[in-house]
């Protein structure tokens, strides 16, 4: 299991710790997935699995990109300007680079190493700003390299007729250097990416909720 955006923390070390966000936006869905690591932990103890999570905001720097991806870190993020990340200059991105993203992937190509399977956990917004509302409660996303995992699953999410399920919706399955492409996709490891609607498992509650209907009924994959 892996979570790569579980959290909203900035480093000590980053712009003395503060991007020059209020809390308040440092709380919202730009700076981390929302109920994404409850629901990986909840998972991967169902599934008897291990489990990587960040420490780090993805605002800081984005585990889920390649290094050469822009968006790697972000300037403006849903109508939000990233103070801290306007003018950054190669020496503090290769900081960033260097301290938080590549321990993350090493750790997490470490993890990975003997394992068949990846399963990437994350969450989308309800809302972005100046949108309207997204109808999926769940979404499973996967490259159409490699649906192995991801069929199934939405098979068996398709029978609760209660839930509108995104098949590569509210985004792509693939997106080239992200966590799937790296470390499932170019060693040829079956492979899922579940996305959950915030709102849906923003309390421990939900959490373990999503990860009963998730889980297959033998604790398997599926």
């Amino acid at each position: 299991m892996t979570c790569d955006h579980a959290s909203n923390a900035v480093p000590a070390w980053v712009a003395g710790g503060d991007l020059g966000l209020p809390p308040e936006e440092m709380g919202r869905h730009i700076a981390w997935d929302i109920g994404a690591a409850g629901l990986a932990r909840a998972l991967a103890r169902r599934l008897d699995s291990p489990a990587i999570l960040s420490r780090f905001s993805r605002l800081v720097i984005d585990p889920n990109r390649g290094e050469e991806d822009p968006t790697l870190v972000m300037r403006l993020y849903d109508g939000t300007v990233i103070p801290a990340n306007r003018h950054l200059d190669a020496a503090a991105l290769g900081e960033r680079l260097d301290r938080l993203y590549r321990p993350y992937h090493a750790a997490l190509a470490c993890l990975a190493a003997g394992r068949e399977a990846i399963c990437a956990v994350h969450s989308f917004t309800p809302r972005l700003r100046g949108r309207p509302p997204r109808p999926w409660h769940v979404a499973v996303l996967h490259s159409h390299r490699d649906g192995r995992l991801a069929r199934p699953l939405l098979r068996r999410l398709a029978a609760e007729t209660d839930l509108v399920i995104g098949d590569n919706q509210p985004y792509s399955g693939h997106l080239p250097g992200d966590s799937i492409d790296r470390h499932a996709l170019r060693p040829g490891r079956l492979n899922v990416l579940i996305e959950l609607r915030q709102d849906l498992i923003a309390d421990p509650a939900g959490q373990e909720e999503w990860a009963a209907r998730l889980a297959p009924p033998s604790g398997r994959r599926p």
